[in-house]
């Protein structure tokens, strides 16, 4: 996950606060620590960042006093390093060549061979992520232009990697050669900016231009784009299938695909496969499984309640750094209307099943609210084999699915009935032909390296 934003004008403005914005929009995708990087009047990079939601870590009547032509920002959800201030990006360092600052969103699947490789060579990293390694490799190549060292740098890169930089006091925009992550350019006027998700272009009332091809480095300077294509030749793209699942917000569009329109067909084609003829009502678990609950009761022709409340305070749960906290935000977050709800056969269609955790606690607190039977019904394929491009379900160890088949899964999240997509669903749904996406988390077919 991690939520990245970039923004380049031509003149010294108060672009900062569209920057706090765009993050703020961004917010969904990570929630432990925020930071900003910009050029100051006299070309100085300056760095704000902590621990904490955006509105903790930045202070928004300073930023909105400041001016800058160019700056950078990040939401940090960790899935490489530790969660401390010291792995808050965006990172930065003074090399022969300049300053640079950088934000990454995704894993770079092999950092830790690069890194050692680096510190064979002198190297000293500062924080555990693999972002650092970016940096690192830029500073050694000593002859090449800062541009062309970040080229030749991110060519060496394996995995997932949509990156915003400061570098020679331009913006730059990066996206892998798969296209795991995505990452978008927008425009209001002369200003530009580069968002993880379209939604956050939208908060700063500017027009979406276009994605961020994959394999594509973007330069912006003064108000004018330049593109540059990265010496990788990937034999296929792996568009991560989970941003439209659960990570990205409904109102974005990725790769000309509307999450929205997503789901509420995820939600179709499982009234099709995992029909329910019991079934009196269907709800969906807040927020990412609403919309398919939509697709759903659509589809099968039940009536649609927003029988379940969340607290719009409470986080998201599943990126909770750690286990206790998720279980205990499962509990303050969602809340039943037990009269909708009391005597009735219900249907609940939620985006995933990952740890478990929040689906054995959520059937639980719809039959304690009255519910006669609970039929469980998931908008995505099992989640059987670990991500190793950005997602926090690192080993199989973590992931309910990999441990049992659907009938003890059932069993474990106390469902009277659990019927999941298969991938050849969520493909048609997504709309992008099958060897665009990534569905390694589903089928266990990963990039070859």
């Amino acid at each position: 996950m991690c939520g990245i934003f970039g923004v380049s004008a031509p003149r010294m403005s108060s672009v900062l606060e569209d920057l706090y914005l765009g993050l703020y929009a961004l917010q969904h995708r990570g929630q432990e620590s925020a930071g900003i990087a910009w050029l100051d009047g006299k070309g100085n990079l300056e760095l704000q960042k902590g621990m904490g939601l955006v509105h903790a870590c930045l202070n928004q009547e300073e930023l909105a006093k400041e001016r800058t032509k160019c700056a950078i920002g990040h939401v940090r959800y960790s899935t490489a390093g530790e969660s401390n201030i010291i792995n808050a990006q965006p990172l930065h360092a003074t090399y022969s060549k300049g300053q640079i600052a950088v934000a990454h969103n995704g894993n770079i699947t092999n950092a830790k061979a690069l890194k050692h490789d680096l510190e064979s060579r002198g190297a000293i990293f500062q924080s555990t992520t693999d972002t650092e390694v970016i940096l690192h490799l830029m500073a050694h190549e000593q002859s090449l232009s800062p541009i062309d060292a970040l080229v030749k740098s991110l060519s060496k890169l394996r995995g997932a990697f949509s990156i915003v930089a400061i570098i020679e006091g331009r913006l730059v925009a990066a996206r892998d050669p798969w296209g795991f992550r995505p990452l978008v350019i927008g425009k209001r006027d002369d200003v530009y900016y580069v968002a993880s998700e379209s939604c956050a272009l939208d908060i700063v009332n500017a027009d979406f231009v276009r994605d961020v091809a994959p394999g594509e480095i973007v330069i912006i300077e003064e108000g004018k784009l330049e593109s540059l294509n990265m010496p990788v030749k990937a034999e296929r793209h792996f568009r991560c299938s989970f941003e439209y699942v659960y990570l990205a917000r409904p109102d974005s569009v990725i790769d000309d695909k509307s999450v929205y329109d997503v789901r509420f067909k995820l939600g179709q084609r499982l009234a099709c496969t995992c029909p329910c003829s019991e079934g009196e009502l269907v709800l969906g678990m807040p927020d990412s499984g609403t919309i398919g609950a939509l697709g759903y009761a659509s589809k099968s022709k039940l009536p649609f309640e927003m029988a379940v409340v969340k607290n719009r305070y409470v986080g998201r749960t599943f990126i909770q750094p750690t286990q206790r906290v998720r279980s205990l935000g499962v509990q303050i977050k969602l809340n039943p209307i037990k009269g909708l709800i009391k005597g009735k056969s219900i249907v609940v269609v939620d985006d995933s099943i990952v740890r478990g955790t929040t689906s054995k606690m959520a059937v639980k607190f719809l039959r304690d609210a009255g519910a006669m039977r609970v039929h469980l019904r998931i908008a995505s394929p099992p989640v059987k084999f670990p991500c190793l491009y950005g997602i926090d379900t690192p080993t199989s160890s973590d992931l309910a699915a990999a441990k049992m088949d659907v009938e003890a899964l059932r069993d474990y999240v106390g469902a009277d009935s659990l019927c999941f997509l298969d991938v050849s669903d969520l493909v048609c749904s997504v709309g992008l032909p099958e060897e665009e996406l990534c569905t390694a988390c589903f089928s266990g077919l990963y990039l070859k390296e």
